[in-house]
C-alpha cells in the first residue's frame, strides 16, 4: 500500500528535532543550464552525511522492547549503515551492520565510531544483505533493510514533505534512485501535497536496475554493476519502493561516469559542497540536459556526502577529464640533451600546465635514440586541448592519436 498523507505527517513529527532540516542552497549555474532557476536540497549536510537517518530512525524507533532487546541487523556500502549505527546508539540498542568487502575505509571506520560491529563480507551489498538476513534468522536481530520497507519509506519521504515547506512553487525534483527508498518516500510526500509535480529519478548507467522494471512491471536484477556510484549500486529493486514508483515517478533516467565525476567537480567548484557520487546523480542528470524539459523551479536532492578521499582524488582527475581541463599524452622524444626540455617549452608556449611527467627508455616502438615521456597537463576545456595536440603532433612528438584519461 502507498504511503498516505498521515504516515508522511507522522513521520514528519517522530523526526522532529531528531534530523536536521537541511538547507536549499541556489545554484545559479545550473539554472543557467537549464533554464529554471535550481535548488540543491543538501542531505549530505544531514547527520551521518546522508538521507539514511531519517529512514533509519523511524524504522528503529517503532521497534518493540522485545524487538530492541535483540539488536538490529543490517547491510549497506557505507550510508545506511552509518545511519542504522547512529539511529541505534541514540536509541540504546546493539547494532550490526553488514558491509561489502570493498567499502569505503571512512564509511566502516564511521559506522564503528558510532557504535556498530561491522562484518565485512561478499563484494556488493546484495551479497551483505543475505549475510544479514541470515544473522537475524539466527539471532532474532531484527533486519533494518536500507529501502524496502514502509518505515524506512516514511522516513525518507520526510525530504519531499521539507521540499514543499522550503520551495511552495517548486515544479520538479531530481532524486538519486539506488534501491528506491528515497525517491518513493519524496515521490509520495510530493505527490500527496502538489500532485503536479514532475518527479524524476536518477541513475548510474552502470547500475541502472529500474529502466528495465518498470518495463516489465516488478522489481528485476541486473546481472552486473559498475559504477563509481557505490551508493546507488543496487542490483535489485526493493518491493515496496516499487510499488511508489511505479504509480508516482513521472521518469527515470541514467548518467554515465563521466557526467557523474564532472557534477561532483561542479559541486567542488562552484557550489562548495562536497558530495559524493551517488549523491550527485541529480546534478548529472541536469548538466547532460536530461532536466531541460521539466517544469521550474527545479529541486535536486544531493543525497550524501560521504567519500573515500583516495576515491575523491581520482573522481576529480576523472572529472578534469571529461570537461576538457586535464590531459594526459605520451610522446617521443630525442634521447639528447635538450630533448624534454623541447617538449616542455612547447606545452609552455601552448599554454598547458605540466602536473606530471614520467620518463621511459623502454617501450616497443621506440628506436635507439629515443625517449617515452608520459606528462599530464592542466588545460582549458576542449577546444585548448585540441590545441595542444595540433602542436604537439606537428612538431613530431606524437606516434598515435593521444589518450585523454
Amino acid at each position: 500500500m502507498l504511503l498516505t498523507s498521515g504516515d508522511v505527517d507522522a513521520a514528519t513529527r517522530a523526526l522532529d528535532g531528531v534530523m536536521r532540516r537541511t538547507p536549499l542552497v541556489a545554484s545559479r549555474v545550473l539554472a543557467e543550464r537549464i533554464g529554471h532557476d535550481v535548488w540543491l536540497k543538501c542531505e549530505n549536510l544531514q547527520r551521518t552525511g546522508s538521507f539514511k537517518p531519517r529512514g533509519a530512525y523511524l524504522r528503529i524507533s517503532r521497534l518493540s522492547e522485545s524487538e530492541r532487546a535483540r539488536g538490529v541487523v543490517a547491510a549497506s556500502a557505507g550510508n545506511h549503515a552509518q545511519g542504522v549505527a547512529w539511529s541505534a546508539s541514540r536509541l540504546g540498542i546493539d547494532s550490526r551492520v553488514y558491509m561489502p568487502v570493498g567499502a569505503a575505509l571512512p564509511k566502516i571506520a564511521a559506522t564503528e565510531a558510532y557504535g556498530a560491529e561491522v562484518i565485512l563480507t561478499g563484494q556488493t551489498v546484495d551479497e551483505a544483505l543475505v549475510a544479514a538476513r541470515e544473522h537475524a534468522a539466527e539471532t532474532g536481530a531484527v533486519m533494518i533493510h536500507p529501502f524496502d520497507h514502509p518505515d524506512i519509506v516514511a522516513g525518507q519521504s520526510t525530504v519531499g514533505a521539507e521540499i514543499c515547506d522550503q520551495l511552495p512553487d517548486v515544479g520538479a525534483i531530481a532524486v538519486p534512485l539506488g534501491g528506491g527508498g528515497l525517491l518513493a518516500g519524496v515521490a509520495a510526500a510530493v505527490k500527496l501535497r502538489r500532485p503536479q509535480v514532475r518527479v524524476v529519478g536518477v541513475q548510474a548507467t552502470g547500475a541502472a536496475a529500474w529502466p528495465g522494471s518498470l518495463q516489465a512491471g516488478r522489481p528485476v536484477a541486473v546481472e552486473a554493476m559498475s559504477t563509481m556510484a557505490d551508493g546507488i549500486a543496487v542490483a535489485r529493486p526493493g518491493d515496496v519502493p516499487f510499488e511508489h514508483i511505479d504509480a508516482l515517478v513521472d521518469d527515470v533516467v541514467t548518467v554515465g561516469e563521466e557526467a557523474l565525476s564532472t557534477a561532483l567537480l561542479l559541486m567542488l567548484e562552484r557550489a562548495k559542497l562536497l558530495v559524493e557520487p551517488a549523491g550527485a546523480a541529480g546534478v548529472a542528470a541536469a548538466m547532460s540536459g536530461l532536466l531541460d524539459d521539466v517544469p521550474g523551479p527545479v529541486c535536486i536532492v544531493l543525497s550524501g556526502g560521504n567519500i573515500d578521499p583516495l576515491l575523491l582524488s581520482h573522481v576529480t582527475t576523472h572529472g578534469l577529464s571529461a570537461a576538457g581541463r586535464f590531459l594526459t599524452v605520451t610522446a617521443t622524444v630525442s634521447d639528447r640533451p635538450g630533448g624534454l626540455i623541447t617538449l616542455l617549452e612547447l606545452l609552455r608556449d601552448r599554454g598547458a600546465s605540466v602536473v606530471d611527467v614520467v620518463h621511459s627508455r623502454v617501450a616497443d616502438d621506440l628506436y635507439l635514440g629515443e625517449v617515452q615521456v608520459t606528462v599530464s597537463v592542466e588545460t582549458q576545456g576542449p577546444e585548448h586541448q585540441r590545441v595542444v595536440r595540433d602542436a604537439l603532433s606537428e612538431a613530431g612528438f606524437l606516434r598515435t592519436t593521444p589518450t585523454v584519461t
